[in-house]
């Protein structure tokens, strides 16, 4: 059921937003050059790796020496859209994609990269256990810890996504999906 709900929802949110999604990535073509989608390996559903699909919102050699880095508050990384797109989540936009092709759900543990999934399974085992899921767009962990800037914040992620998994339902993620609409509508910084 819920793969269903995941489904026609994003099918209907991608009509809705197709026209401002166009936009975006005119104003990224125009803007900067260089790709307009940004493509990176996710770890997702039974650890398999998927190519997560976001707007590109930093600069081309964000990460040039290969070195995996967290976002970080004022990140000088991002372009002047990028920063932009990044605060209002907008760049999250081509996810709905990942959603269609099976990759994410609208709720669940957002996705991380092997690199830092490695450093958190040394601490704590029991990340394994979100494998169950598919990793999601939207996030209790996300809506109420922000983004993950250090190994605190990543445990505490952890501790959300967890009791995610424990709690699950229709009906919790219909709220999750509310509440974080409504805080990305109110202008609320993650």
């Amino acid at each position: 059921m819920k793969r269903l709900f995941d489904l026609s929802l994003a099918i209907v949110s991608i009509i809705i937003f197709a026209l401002p999604m166009a936009v975006i990535y005119l104003v990224i073509l125009i803007g900067g050059g260089g790709d307009v989608i940004y493509k990176q390996e996710r770890i997702g559903y039974h650890g398999r790796p998927f190519t997560l699909y976001k707007f590109r919102s930093m600069k081309t050699n964000a990460e040039m020496d290969g070195q995996p880095m967290l976002y970080l508050n004022n990140d000088p990384r991002l372009t002047r859209i990028g920063r932009f797109l990044r605060a209002h989540h907008i760049d999250e936009l081509p996810q709905l994609w990942n959603i269609i092709r099976g990759d994410m759900s609208f709720v669940g543990p957002r996705p991380e990269r092997r690199y830092f999934i490695d450093q958190i399974v040394a601490l704590r085992p029991d990340y394994t256990r979100l494998y169950a899921l598919r990793p999601g767009i939207f996030s209790k962990a996300t809506l109420f810890n922000g983004y993950t800037y250090n190994m605190d914040k990543m445990i505490q992620r952890l501790d959300m996504d967890l009791e995610y998994l424990e709690k699950q339902s229709l009906s919790y993620d219909l709220k999750i999906i509310w509440l974080t609409t409504w805080a990305i509508i109110s202008g609320k910084k993650f």
